[in-house]
């Protein structure tokens, strides 16, 4: 998610989250010392990989609490701040189903303890191995943890029920989006285009912006009408700016969006690209190089070079536009409060020409 705007009145936002973050992590960091050195290391390493991000979850949350009319913001906070542990969780379990040991140009939590322990004499299997754990065990406490903030958020047990419900949905949606992602880089089965556009759907639109957008509308006392057109605007919002992530992983400046613009192509990542470049006579000449572990840039340029040429890119960009005007219909057609309504508009707006 390169690009998203939420409007200058929550530039602060991000601080607050974060002071809420240091001391969930700091108290956590306390309670592994008991543990020994290890344990308490993958807190530290956890806290890590929580930093950098653009709290892009944890600002939805509260935009749709304030527009609302919320009032109990430290409840709000607590969400907020759950969601983006959750988002922290799944890209540690990313790292170790795609076997990566680099994120944001630091060696990510599975790398920082697999290159600890080759300096520690371990030979090159077992240090991956104990990376991998690592990982596995920081992203199943972090998920953890997520639920624990909202279950004890102060809030009527009916508004607690809801959100423990909803963040149980983002996290059984985006598994099922998870596995399929997996099932197609693995090739157990063609993944066509309806196959991909389901998967983009479910690995990123509910817990990045659906749930974080009806949560903080519940904690506002909405419902009805309200939480339907923001659910679906928010589904249709993630699938519009997961598209608009896998063309920048082909087509995108990696010096100004810090995503490497061959790696999608050498791991053979199924995007939309690819599917709608499968049924079309250009795929002869994409699918040797396709997935190739040894693609060199220039091989790289050369297969986006051919995914424009037979109208994938044109394709997947009329895609996005389609998905952000339905987004702005839904907020059209809703009982927003006006200003909630404009930024969520902007918001939209902002996916369209991401790679200018």
């Amino acid at each position: 998610m390169t690009s998203i705007h939420l409007g200058e009145r929550h530039l602060g936002l991000s601080v607050e989250i974060d002071a809420r973050l240091d001391a969930f992590f700091a108290e956590r960091l306390t309670l592994a010392a008991r543990y020994g050195s290890e344990y308490q290391r993958l807190w530290a390493e956890a806290r890590a990989a929580s930093e950098g991000g653009k709290r892009i979850r944890p600002r939805f949350v509260l935009s749709a609490f304030e527009g609302l009319g919320g009032i109990d913001r430290a409840a709000a906070v607590d969400t907020a701040v759950a969601f983006e542990l959750l988002h922290t969780a799944f890209l540690l379990h990313d790292d170790v189903i795609d076997r990566d040991t680099v994120r944001r140009g630091r060696l990510n939590l599975s790398g920082a303890f697999a290159a600890d322990a080759l300096a520690r004499g371990v030979g090159v299997q077992r240090a991956g191995l104990w990376g991998q754990a690592a990982g596995i065990l920081a992203g199943d406490l972090l998920i953890h943890a997520s639920q624990s903030l909202v279950a004890r958020v102060d809030a009527p047990s009916g508004t607690r029920d809801t959100l423990l419900d909803l963040l149980d949905h983002s996290v059984f949606v985006t598994a099922a989006g998870e596995l399929a992602d997996v099932s197609f880089s693995v090739r157990l089965g063609e993944a066509r285009l309806p196959d991909v556009l389901a998967m983009t759907e479910r690995k990123t639109a509910t817990y990045s912006f659906a749930g974080p957008l009806t949560a903080g509308a519940i904690l506002a006392g909405a419902g009805g009408d309200i939480l339907e057109a923001l659910a679906e605007y928010g589904r249709l919002l993630g699938v519009a700016f997961q598209l608009g992530d896998d063309l920048l992983g082909v087509f995108g400046d990696q010096d100004v969006t810090g995503k490497s613009v061959v790696s999608d192509l050498r791991e053979g990542k199924e995007t939309s690209l690819i599917a709608y470049a499968r049924a079309t006579t250009a795929w002869e000449r994409v699918e040797p190089l396709f997935g190739r572990h040894d693609l060199s840039a220039a091989e790289g340029r050369m297969l986006a070079r051919f995914l424009d040429e037979c109208g994938a890119r044109a394709f997947v960009e009329n895609l996005i536009d389609e998905h952000v005007a339905r987004a702005a219909a839904v907020i059209d057609a809703s009982d927003l409060p006006p200003v909630l309504a404009d930024e969520l508009r902007s918001v939209a707006r902002s996916c369209i020409g991401r790679i200018v």
